[in-house]
C-alpha cells in the first residue's frame, strides 16, 4: 500500500536521485506534478465540454464572447487577442460555430467593412453549462486544500506565469 503522503513523482525523483545524485531535482518534483495535474485537468475539461455538446476550441471562443458581457459580442480581431489563434483559424472557427447556431455575425456599426461576432442564446446555454461543469471538476481537484492554501497556490503559480504572459 502506498503512503498517502507520497505520490508517483516522489518515486520518480528518488529513482533519478539514485542515478544522478549530481543534479538538483527540485524542478522535476514541481513540474512533473504540474504536468500530471494538467493531464487530469484536460480530461476533466473535455468531459465537461462534451457533456454540453462542445469541443475545447469552441469553449474558448464562446467563453471569450460570454466574458465580454451583454450583448456578448466581439470583433474578430478582439476574438483573436482573447483566444491567441491566427486570423485564418478564427475565421474557420467562427464559420463552424455559426453553422451550429452558437454564434452569429452582424455588420459592425462602427466599420462598414467589419463584422461583429455575437453569442446566440444556444451558445450562451452551452458555454454556461460547460463552464459550470468545469468549475465543479476544478473544485474537486482543489478539495484537499484549505482556502488559504488555494490562495497561496494561485499566487505562486501567478509568479511562475507572469514572465510568459503576453509572449
Amino acid at each position: 500500500m502506498q503512503d498517502p503522503e507520497r505520490d508517483e513523482v516522489d518515486e520518480l525523483v528518488e529513482a533519478w536521485a539514485r542515478e544522478r545524485a549530481d543534479l538538483d531535482l527540485a524542478p522535476v518534483a514541481v513540474f512533473s506534478r504540474i504536468s500530471r495535474l494538467a493531464r487530469h485537468l484536460d480530461l476533466a475539461r473535455r468531459a465537461a465540454f462534451t457533456a454540453h455538446g462542445i469541443e475545447s476550441w469552441e469553449f474558448d471562443v464562446l467563453a471569450a464572447l460570454r466574458r465580454a458581457g451583454a450583448p456578448y459580442e466581439l470583433s474578430p480581431g478582439r476574438l483573436l487577442r482573447e483566444t491567441l489563434v491566427t486570423s485564418g483559424t478564427m475565421t474557420n472557427r467562427v464559420d463552424r460555430l455559426a453553422a451550429r447556431g452558437l454564434v452569429e455575425r452582424s455588420p459592425d456599426p462602427d466599420d462598414r467593412r467589419g463584422v461583429i461576432v455575437r453569442l446566440t442564446a444556444e451558445g450562451k446555454t452551452a458555454v454556461d453549462g460547460a463552464f459550470e461543469a468545469l468549475l465543479g471538476a476544478e473544485r474537486t481537484f482543489l478539495a484537499g486544500l484549505s482556502a488559504p492554501e488555494r490562495e497561496q497556490l494561485g499566487g505562486l503559480l501567478r509568479t511562475l506565469l507572469i514572465p510568459f504572459d503576453g509572449s
